[in-house]
């Protein structure tokens, strides 16, 4: 690990401070993806600003605005927290389910809200610095398109770049319509719908959000929704626990009847942000809940998947994944 200087801050504002000043300053929070980047040189920041101790913690329910009836999470709370607060366990159990299937206990205690949504990707061409990676390393090549390429995206890469997003608890967000908000150095703040707050690679692959160097995460607003009866969170994956998803998929319905009124399907796994499966959203609306319309909407999204050498295994299971997340959240989150 290279030195780097060291600074704990005491509030948002001097916090942001001491990032604007630096551009290559970063923050820390629980530091469960910075840290071991930064041992493996992959980060190299010249100075980190620890924001752990900061009050940005609060689970509370929304009393006024533009997400009244909704909750907001703070954006350095920790996982497990979230998970098992009741406002979400109650509303918005796909969250929960998104958090518990990701890392293990030990990193949930640690990792924060706003830091998972900052994960960077798992490929072990960005990983590998002794391999071209133009997400570590822009103008050096993608070691994965001509690679081993069976973990990658079969949606929205580039020839630039092909890795994929590791976040559970983000495709969940993706699928609730979750609105990020961020403060910067000068005290303004804005709200950025989580659909806007990742980045497909296209040719810079070494951006992977929206967000300006030195903008702080001090919250995540979830709208209100009639979702939490009739949803699940799938994770499919090498192995039993602590794996990265080869497909997941988060999936709501609304009902009347048995008629949908809103499908919300979100996949991760397939693509450089959370991949919001809309044309499957679209086909379902006013359609009745049946597995036969479900394998139709499946297939209709997966038709666009461009799969890699290595991945063509990830369109046949994709397509079944968004099926028996439909239909398990049909049985109310139950197998």
């Amino acid at each position: 690990m290279r030195p780097f200087a060291y600074n704990r801050a005491n509030d948002p504002a001097s916090a942001l401070k001491l990032i604007s000043g630096n551009p290559t300053a970063k923050f820390l929070a629980g530091g469960t993806n910075l840290l071991d980047l930064m041992k493996e040189d992959v980060e190299q920041p010249t100075e980190l600003v620890d924001i752990s101790g900061l009050s940005l913690t609060d689970i509370k329910s929304i009393t006024a605005g533009t997400n009244q009836g909704g909750v907001t999470i703070g954006g350095l709370g920790k996982n497990t927290d979230a998970a098992n607060h009741p406002l979400i366990r109650q509303n918005y159990p796909l969250l929960t389910q998104a958090i518990l299937a990701g890392a293990s206990g030990q990193i949930r205690n640690m990792a924060t809200n706003g830091g998972n949504l900052l994960q960077r990707t798992r490929c072990p061409y960005f990983y590998e610095v002794a391999m071209p990676c133009n997400k570590r390393e822009p103008g050096t090549g993608c070691g994965a398109l001509g690679g081993i390429n069976r973990l990658h995206a079969i949606f929205g890469w580039s020839e630039k770049c092909v890795a994929v997003y590791p976040s559970d608890m983000a495709v969940a967000l993706a699928a609730l319509d979750a609105v990020v908000k961020v403060r910067n150095a000068s005290g303004q703040e804005r709200s950025i719908p989580f659909a806007d707050f990742h980045r497909l690679p296209g040719d810079k692959p070494e951006q992977d959000t929206n967000l300006a160097h030195g903008e702080l995460i001090t919250a995540i607003e979830l709208p209100k929704n009639k979702l939490a009866d009739k949803s699940y969170y799938l994770k499919v994956r090498d192995r039993a626990s602590y794996a990265f998803a080869l497909i997941s998929v988060a999936a709501g319905l609304e009902l009347s009847g048995n008629k949908i009124v809103q499908a919300r399907i979100a996949m991760g796994g397939v693509a450089h942000k959370p991949w919001r499966a809309l044309t499957a959203e679209k086909m379902l609306v006013g359609k009745e809940a049946t597995e036969a319309n479900f394998k139709l909407a499946a297939d209709a999204e997966m038709a666009n998947a461009k799969p890699l050498e290595h991945n063509k295994f990830k369109v046949e299971l994709g397509n079944r994944s968004i099926v028996l997340a439909l239909q398990t959240a049909m049985n109310g989150g139950k197998a």
